[in-house]
């Protein structure tokens, strides 16, 4: 079926399971894209729905997705019943590990029940079976475990809807998104199919502030990555024009590019 714009009904069954907020473009008529936006580890939707509406690209329907986990609050240096009021801290991973050689949250703790909120319930049967939509008109960006989170799904969706059950004699069709942003979030080795003859996935990539032994293993498993190092060492979100501008560009040539 031809694609329509989503209304806020379309997005209802989703809200008893998933929380979310919607910037729409203006008007919401010209929607013609999506972009969905996942934070880092502790944080929550908040600061980027503000980023979303900043950033006002046109005919883009951003989609600031609060993580499928809280934070425990032992983590957070105080106890349960010392929690300030309206503290909102979330992570995206199936579990909290300890990574035993650094004594330090385990960067890769397996990300299934993201992968069915974002992949399984948003985009296929929301974006694309309910409103006709494609993969290809999807985009993510993530921050820190929210970017490794997205290029995961990128990296799965390279041998179609189940990763889990292709082997060498099988076939699956290949999906991919329009893009891809990480600021910081390396990509999980668990979310990169085990099948020894993978293709290299199609998603175009930006990676940035990235270590270059990350940055490298993502160039392995995508087609197309470009890398880019602010002038400051630390990863955080973008601060000035300078930061901000090969993320524009990029987002850009993708909404230029057809698909």
């Amino acid at each position: 079926m031809p694609p329509r714009v989503p209304t806020e009904a379309d997005f209802t069954p989703l809200r008893s399971s998933l929380t979310f907020t919607l910037t729409w473009p203006k008007p919401a008529e010209l929607t013609t894209s999506f972009l969905i936006i996942l934070h880092g580890l502790g944080d929550s939707e908040g600061p980027l729905t503000q980023f979303a509406s900043a950033m006002n690209l046109p005919g883009v329907l951003c989609i600031t997705i609060r993580g499928v986990s809280p934070l425990p609050s032992a983590l957070l240096g105080f106890d349960a019943e010392d929690t300030p009021p309206g503290a909102a801290h979330f992570h995206w991973g199936d579990d909290l590990k300890i990574d035993p050689s650094s004594e330090e949250l385990d960067p890769d703790p397996g990300f299934t029940s993201a992968r069915t909120a974002v992949i399984d319930r948003l985009v296929r049967d929301t974006l694309v079976a309910r409103c006709g939509w494609s993969t290809k008109d999807v985009m993510l960006f993530g921050f820190g475990q929210g970017g490794s989170l997205a290029l995961g799904l990128a990296s799965e969706l390279r041998l179609g809807k189940k990763v889990e059950e292709v082997t060498s004699g099988a076939s699956a069709a290949v999906e991919t998104l329009k893009g891809v942003v990480s600021i910081g979030g390396p990509l999980p080795r668990s979310m990169v199919p085990s099948l020894s003859a993978r293709p290299k996935a199609e998603t175009k990539v930006l990676v940035v502030q990235m270590e270059d032994d990350d940055a490298d293993f993502v160039k392995e498993e995508f087609e197309d990555v470009r890398v880019v190092k602010w002038k400051r060492k630390d990863v955080a979100m973008p601060s000035n024009r300078d930061e901000m501008l090969p993320i524009m560009q990029f987002f850009a040539s993708r909404l230029n590019s057809g698909w």
